[in-house]
């Protein structure tokens, strides 16, 4: 088998990796570049192989950094199965169809403020992609259980095991039993850590000869969860009796539906009957849906709340927006709200309006809850920039910015090191999905266990 890096190796987006076995091309992945304008200009470019070459493509998870990039793929030639676990198969709809609307309304925008003689951005004239190529996408598709072997091809077998990330989040085991030895290669996906909420553990796999693994948070221990949750209800009371609202940038697969169960656990400790909840994203609403469909797949204790009330989708002050109009009221209320809105690195969606609306006052919070790539609004937020450009406009940062790490949805050092820890047949690793530093600190910790780990970079090829 022979593996060739092409996005997420040294950076966490644009997860693609790309696997010869048993004289077929597979893709690990097909994400969107996020980050700054000049990240994301770089998912125009070509790839750095034929998508007509590609024989099919295996999905980890449904985030856009790991499935963005799709349509885009199809577009260029590319006309093979798309695998994925069930629930990521349901989400990959969702999330698409939103990416390809965003980028014809930006397209749209842009034309307009050339007509208008405005300035605008050249590369956003024509979208990135259409609602007719995220159409072409879902029809290649083909749903899987976790744990249940699939003849991709003759000698090439896929098993999906849940990682516990994000619903029907799946780490990838490839057997090539075509040469004179079977090979196996796992690829963890994003692994989340043990506990999360609604989830079930990330599963380990028995055995590989080389692990990618992932490597977000290698250089840091996640706060116990306890304290997390004693920190949020402070917060909550902090900006209750300062008569602010509560802003939380989130994603709206995963963490914004993790949130509101945390939200129905703690009603009453947290004193959130007194406030208005906003889940302000229509996709968040569609992804509820899925939820519904899937509660098979969550853990016991989930199932207990969604048993129970109050539901973490159904709060009596829980307000869902799903048109604009919805979302523009929020931004005249004073004080007394909670708005969750995507995108969670305040890169698009809603909660940029919220943003530019909000930072100027000292009344409010900020609650950052997940992972802020370089170059993304978020990052600069955490950050402690003063001032920051939103929506064309210079705003002064006077809100309060808090930073959670305990919520995360990726497990961190001692979690990635214990599911390496448990895979048979002690193989190498390769370390994906991280930038330079956390990745070089996981190396290290990896090295120090007699583990040879070496740091992915991109256009390198690797031997199985």
């Amino acid at each position: 088998m022979k593996i060739r890096f092409h996005g997420a190796a040294g950076e966490v987006t644009g997860s693609c990796h790309e696997v010869e076995a048993a004289g077929r091309r597979l893709l690990l992945d097909c994400g969107l570049i996020q980050g700054s304008r000049e990240d994301e200009r770089r998912n125009r470019d070509p790839f750095d192989f034929d998508p007509a070459r590609i024989d099919g493509v295996v999905m980890s998870h449904a985030h856009l950094d790991h499935c963005g990039r799709l349509p885009l793929l199809v577009q260029r030639g590319f006309d093979g199965p798309i695998w994925a676990q069930r629930a990521t198969a349901d989400l990959l709809r969702v999330m698409l169809e939103d990416a390809a609307r965003i980028a014809e309304g930006d397209a749209e925008r842009a034309r307009r403020r050339r007509a208008e003689g405005r300035s605008f951005d050249a590369d956003e004239l024509e979208p990135l992609y259409t609602q007719a190529d995220v159409q072409a996408v879902l029809r290649l598709v083909r749903g899987l259980e976790y744990e249940e072997p699939l003849a991709l091809f003759p000698g090439l077998t896929l098993t999906l095991r849940d990682a516990g990330h994000i619903l029907g989040s799946a780490s990838v085991e490839l057997v090539d039993s075509s040469g004179p030895e079977p090979r196996t290669l796992v690829y963890s996906g994003d692994l989340g850590p043990k506990g999360t909420p609604i989830l079930r553990d990330a599963v380990v796999p028995p055995r590989a000869d080389l692990v990618l693994l992932e490597s977000t948070y290698g250089d840091r221990v996640h706060r116990e969860r306890a304290a997390t949750i004693e920190e949020l209800g402070r917060i909550f009371h902090e900006a209750w009796e300062q008569g602010g609202n509560v802003l939380i940038p989130a994603f709206a697969v995963g963490r914004s539906q993790e949130l509101l169960y945390w939200f129905a656990r703690h009603y009453e400790d947290w004193g959130l009957g007194r406030w208005r909840i906003f889940l302000d994203s229509p996709m968040a609403t569609r992804v509820i849906e899925v939820y519904d469909r899937h509660t098979r797949l969550f853990d016991e204790d989930a199932r207990r709340v969604w048993a129970g009330k109050p539901h973490p989708f159904r709060m009596k002050n829980l307000h869902i927006s799903l048109d604009q109009v919805q979302s523009m009221a929020i931004n005249q209320i004073r004080g007394g709200a909670i708005v969750i809105a995507g995108s969670g690195m305040c890169t698009g969606g809603r909660i940029r309006h919220h943003l530019r609306h909000q930072l100027p006052y000292e009344r409010n919070h900020v609650l950052f809850v997940g992972y802020q790539a370089r170059g993304t609004l978020g990052r600069r937020l955490v950050d402690g920039a003063a001032h920051v450009r939103v929506l064309g406009h210079e705003v002064p940062v006077r809100a309060k910015r808090h930073t959670v790490g305990g919520l995360s949805a990726h497990a961190d050092q001692p979690g990635l090191l214990d599911w390496y820890a448990r895979i048979g047949g002690r193989p190498r690793v390769v370390l994906v999905h991280g930038e330079d530093r956390p990745r070089q600190v996981l190396a290290e910790m990896l090295q120090k266990r007699n583990v040879v780990a070496d740091l992915a970079r991109p256009g390198e090829t690797m031997l199985v």
